[in-house]
């Protein structure tokens, strides 16, 4: 069986191997980032990365995100959130309720997006898609409580 790195030393490795330094800040910015389980803000982690300034978790935030590393949440009420994602090309489903936030990917937006671009006269570089929702046990909750309010009516 093969062991698995901590997330912050996979990080890490990530960035040396595309021949990014990782100094002690970035490296704080790192720590920071992998012991998140959810989506934070960069203030959270100017906060947490003592001794690194806000300069650089915003620097090292906009790397890790070209990296492909971390991936930017628009919530539906307007604010950014990040959190560690899947590699490569995806989407996000976000819990209205809960804000719970989860990645999917395989899906054939890619060639509607194309179309859109060529009858606009625009060339399509990139996009994102977030999906509002109600997760199942948010959903599950509510159902509960419906039935609750049925046996106590």
């Amino acid at each position: 069986m093969v062991e698995q790195l901590p997330v912050a030393d996979r990080l890490e490795e990530h960035l040396e191997s595309s021949g990014h330094r990782v100094t002690a800040p970035r490296r704080a910015v790192l720590r920071s980032i992998a012991a998140r389980a959810e989506h934070f803000t960069p203030d959270e982690i100017v906060e947490d990365a003592r001794p690194a300034g806000r300069a650089t978790v915003f620097r090292t935030m906009r790397l890790l995100q070209d990296e492909g590393i971390i991936c930017r949440v628009l919530m539906r009420d307007g604010s950014l959130r990040y959190r560690v994602g899947e590699l490569g090309h995806h989407h996000h489903l976000i819990c209205m309720e809960c804000g719970d936030v989860r990645d999917f990917s395989g899906c054939d937006i890619p060639a509607g997006v194309q179309e859109i671009g060529e009858m606009a006269g625009f060339e399509i570089q990139g996009h994102s898609l977030e999906l509002y929702g109600r997760c199942a046990r948010c959903r599950a909750r509510e159902v509960a409580r419906e039935g609750s309010s049925a046996v106590t009516t």
